[in-house]
């Protein structure tokens, strides 16, 4: 396994200041914060292009054939907790 790498960062001085004071606020490191905003921007991406993947292979007129199907049974009484 690679060992971290380093990354100058330049922050505008506001910026700066509001991700030490969350930081300070959630009690981890500004580099620990950073990182985690960067993993979750990541994720969110690969999740957006997932999705997409998806969807351009879905067959719409199964889907609308599905959604329209009669039958089925009601909630749960649990699933509409």
């Amino acid at each position: 396994m690679k060992p971290p790498a380093t990354y100058p960062l330049r922050l505008p001085a506001s910026l700066r200041a509001e991700v030490e004071r969350l930081a300070k606020r959630e009690g981890i490191s500004v580099n620990q914060f950073i990182a985690l905003a960067v993993a979750q921007k990541v994720s969110s991406l690969n999740t957006m292009t997932w999705f997409a993947e998806r969807r351009s292979r879905a067959d719409m007129k199964v889907f609308d054939k599905l959604m329209r199907r009669k039958g089925g049974e009601p909630p749960r009484p649990d699933d509409t907790k």
